[in-house]
């Protein structure tokens, strides 16, 4: 199957040539087509997967087919996004395969000035992708109007509930008009996803393309048992020795984040971390430096990392293993991306037993275990308490769907925004 035998515009078609892709992704295959007839979608679909054009695309045919109401441009669709940075993802991709079309679209998320945004909402937008949290202050001072919405989507709708805006979507679901098309992606379909597709979606189409909470088949997954105190030089040794030049590493807490990177600098290694108390050029500038291999080391929180989109990521590690087994798929499936091959490492020491128990049973399967020789661990040392132990883990669920303050309003994701290289490569599907 190819792209021209979706009923996508010769523009849109232009633009997916001129970026390289000639074939759908599945997700695509069956997303596109579902779009395009108008009905409500719920669509169970991981990061790497191409799920984001899956719904810009057809979006896309769909608004430029119709014609613009006359008058100052309205907001004809909403796309939702849990981090501010998978908002910048999905503006890029509007952009990019828009950029024949008539149409304006617009990014709006916090951490940044309010008044550039004011000012390109005033002079009419098509499509907005927002954050939950930005998007209400610009209806709380009355520079945003959605009564005219004809397409709403909820992107990765489970870390959206994760980070506590079930709220906030329930506001803007208040402000939006009834008869619209709505279209649900997420990774997962947890209990409180059905709830909220059972209230939102009119007898949706429903696509899966992977088998609920596994993760990433082209990743290939291993275990090291280490103790504690050694997983920071068994972590150096192995980038070191296998000469990794780009490795995304992830750490339960902010602070870990922070002592990890320099310990690593402090190793010869180049490293930068990616997390909610950094600024948001900060986060910017690290993922530019990884992308470009000014730096071999991300370390990353869960939370900052949701949304990150690395072409062809070869190594992800699990410096700590994370307190809600699910976050593991999510960080595995930062590699093996669009067809490409991945390497998952997880360093275990013995508090962390429970935890991988708890993954293992998630995944229906037993992760292979190896020691790394010379790290053997101590079988004397006794297992600790994790802190922020399993019901700490800064989820935001608490206070009925209080959001998660440590990213502030527009949510505290990592960068997602770059396509990675490509030169001239033809590929066969467009990524997420």
């Amino acid at each position: 199957m190819s792209f021209d035998t979706l009923g996508l515009s010769a523009e849109i078609l232009r633009a997916i040539s001129e970026q390289g892709y000639t074939n759908p992704t599945p997700v695509q295959a069956q997303a596109i087509p579902a779009v395009l007839q108008g009905g409500d979608l719920l669509a169970g679909a991981q990061t790497g997967t191409g799920k984001t054009a899956g719904f810009t695309l057809p979006l896309l045919q769909r608004l430029s087919s119709t014609p613009t109401p006359k008058g100052r441009r309205p907001v004809r669709a909403l796309l939702l996004t849990p981090t501010r940075e998978l908002a910048a993802q999905v503006g890029e991709s509007v952009s990019t395969y828009g950029k024949y079309l008539p149409l304006r679209s617009a990014v709006i998320f916090g951490g940044v000035k309010i008044g550039p945004q004011i000012n390109k909402l005033r002079s009419g937008v098509d499509i907005l992708i927002a954050t939950p949290g930005r998007l209400l202050d610009h209806v709380q001072q009355g520079t945003l109007d959605l009564s005219q919405v004809e397409v709403l989507v909820l992107d990765e709708a489970d870390r959206m509930l994760d980070m506590g805006f079930l709220r906030d979507i329930r506001k803007i679901l208040a402000l939006l008009p009834k008869g619209r098309q709505n279209l649900l992606f997420s990774a997962t379909f947890s209990n409180e996803i059905k709830r909220l597709a059972d209230g939102l979606l009119n007898k949706p189409a429903l696509i899966e393309v992977a088998r609920h909470n596994t993760a990433a088949e082209r990743v290939v997954q291993v275990v090291h048992p280490v103790d504690r105190e050694r997983k920071r030089e068994l972590l150096s040794y192995l980038i070191g020795n296998g000469n990794w030049q780009q490795v995304l590493v992830f750490t339960r807490t902010k602070h870990g984040a922070n002592r990890l990177t320099k310990q690593l600098e402090l190793d010869g290694i180049s490293a930068a971390a990616i997390h909610g108390n950094k600024s948001q050029a900060a986060r910017t500038r690290a993922l530019a430096d990884f992308k470009q291999g000014k730096i071999r080391v991300l370390v990353a929180t869960d939370i900052a990392a949701r949304g990150l989109d690395i072409d062809q990521l070869p190594h992800v590690v699990n410096f700590e293993l994370p307190n809600v087994p699910e976050d593991y798929v999510h960080r595995i499936g930062r590699t093996g991306r669009a067809g490409n091959e991945g390497e998952a490492m997880s360093l275990v020491c013995v508090d962390e037993h429970k935890l991988l128990c708890d993954i293992e049973r998630l995944l229906k399967c037993e992760i292979p275990k190896g020691v790394i020789e010379g790290f053997s661990p101590d079988p004397s040392i006794k297992a600790e308490p994790i802190p922020n132990g399993r019901n700490g883990a800064g989820r935001g669920r608490s206070g009925g769907g209080q959001r998660n303050r440590a990213g502030a309003r527009g949510g505290a994701g990592g960068q997602g925004a770059g396509r990675g290289q490509g030169g001239g490569r033809r590929r066969s599907a467009v990524p997420a």
